[in-house]
């Protein structure tokens, strides 16, 4: 995929030190960008970032700890952030799928929601100085195709009523993940923010299938039966979002076939487009974190 020059942009990755947030990083970096690791393993994020340079000959702009589970990391890497000249992109990449038995953070919540929209919720109130201060800025949340496998309960968000079960925890988080991008680009708009987010997914992507990048992935051979690709491609819908001159509001970027193929704008699960249910999602993530949604001062 050919992306425009990024030169004197700045995007920041969660997770960006293994993966698809990896192969994110690499790209933007490629492109010009300079790009922020945000991780929390800081000896992966050194080894990323050492990846990157051999790979593009070019350093990462820098790399900040960060552990979505803990919302007081996440106060830390915002003040991080909002320091910067600018932030052109937040790419909420990071993520993780939850264990068979319930797990929960320091704070109380359930670990995958808590990791992949909680965390995240709070990232992008408190980096928005810094994005409003960028013209043209864009939040990439990333979702998962599997939003569209298991259905979303709005009354039960962190499975606390319901039966427990690890499907049913990633899907409730991803399902959060569509919902808050589509009330944030409205929220956004309705503001007359020039910002704008832009939501992915990176159909079945796996390590088999993806260039080796030492101290970051060990690909091995493995039989799958349903279509998939590398990690390098999924990647590809995440920087379409974040890059695309012509990329809107709004929008969802997905892998042309579903599970694999270059980016195009794909159907988000129906409910995503439930702006009620948005709306009551989003009073729920300030509630939980404590963080409310202001709008920076003169952006109204």
């Amino acid at each position: 995929m050919k992306l425009p020059d990024l030169t004197g942009r700045t995007y920041a990755v969660t997770g960006g030190n293994a993966g698809i947030g990896y192969f994110i990083s690499e790209q933007l970096a490629a492109a010009g960008a300079d790009v922020v690791l945000l991780a929390r393993n800081a000896q992966r994020a050194a080894a990323a970032a050492a990846a990157i340079r051999g790979q593009v000959d070019r350093e990462v702009a820098a790399i900040v700890p960060l552990d979505l589970a803990d919302l007081d990391s996440v106060a830390t890497a915002a003040g991080r952030l909002t320091g910067l000249d600018r932030l052109d992109g937040l790419i909420h990449n990071a993520g993780i799928n939850a264990g068979k038995e319930r797990r929960r953070t320091r704070h109380g919540f359930e670990v995958a929601f808590s990791t992949n929209h909680l965390g995240h919720f709070a990232l992008t109130v408190l980096t928005m100085p810094i994005l409003a201060a960028t013209p043209g800025s864009r939040v990439v949340p990333v979702g998962s195709i599997m939003a569209k496998a298991v259905g979303f309960d709005p009354e039960d968000l962190q499975l606390e009523r319901a039966a427990y079960s690890q499907s049913k925890a990633y899907a409730q988080s991803r399902h959060a993940v569509l919902l808050f991008a589509a009330e944030l680009d409205r929220r956004l708009r309705a503001a007359g923010m020039n910002v704008r987010a832009v939501a992915a997914h990176p159909g079945l992507s796996v390590d088999a299938f993806s260039p080796r990048r030492p101290g970051v992935n060990r690909p091995a051979r493995i039989r799958l039966t349903a279509p998939v690709q590398g990690k390098d491609r999924g990647a590809w819908p995440a920087v379409r979002a974040a890059t695309d001159p012509q990329a809107r509001g709004g929008q969802y970027y997905g892998p042309k076939y579903g599970t694999f193929g270059p980016p195009v704008i794909a159907a988000p699960p129906r409910i995503s487009a439930d702006p009620e249910l948005a709306a009551k999602l989003w009073v729920a993530s300030e509630e939980l974190t404590g963080i409310p949604f202001n709008l920076p001062a003169g952006r109204r």
